[in-house]
């Protein structure tokens, strides 16, 4: 089984790391991709693809289940077409699930429906709707994010970088 982790790893955490690698063991998954958009939806001013690219590649080196895939989609629901399992945080598992990004409730309705398997990683202060798979991931991580990092919680970082 093959999953998809889609992102913008903007910048990769650890906590991207420790879902990642969750991911593998709790659905014994071969390979994990963590698909970088090349235009995310959702996040204007996202740092470019080519500055993301070899951080997440640097996060998840030596890790032999874990690879870094680009996309041109945008959706999820897109960007997963063709795994076996959607791993999600549950910000991420809320936007699927808002019909403003499809246009409707029907589309939205019907664009779920195409996806595989879904994993949602808790998150801290988020209560994950729809009532899906969760996936356990380590306390410890469940309030990292990339906006934090951003903001100069470099401990949070992975690997370490200029931000």
């Amino acid at each position: 089984m093959i999953g998809c982790y889609p992102g913008s790893f903007d910048p990769p955490t650890i906590g991207h790391v420790a879902v990642a690698e969750a991911a593998v063991r709790h659905c014994g998954l071969e390979r994990l991709d963590l698909v970088l958009s090349e235009d995310p939806l959702g996040k204007p001013g996202a740092t470019p693809l080519v500055a993301r690219v070899p951080l997440l590649e640097a996060a998840v080196a030596g890790r032999e289940r874990l690879a870094v895939v680009q996309s041109s989609s945008r959706l999820l629901v897109d960007l997963c077409a063709g795994y076996d399992v959607l791993v999600v945080g549950a910000d991420k598992w809320a936007q699927v699930l808002d019909p403003a990004w499809y246009g409707s409730e029907a589309a939205r309705d019907v664009a779920v429906a195409r996806l595989p398997r879904v994993v949602v990683a808790p998150r801290a202060g988020m209560a994950v709707p729809g009532g899906v798979e969760l996936l356990p991931v380590d306390p410890a991580v469940l309030g990292v994010s990339s906006s934090e990092v951003r903001a100069g919680r470099r401990e949070w970082a992975a690997p370490p970088g200029p931000w």
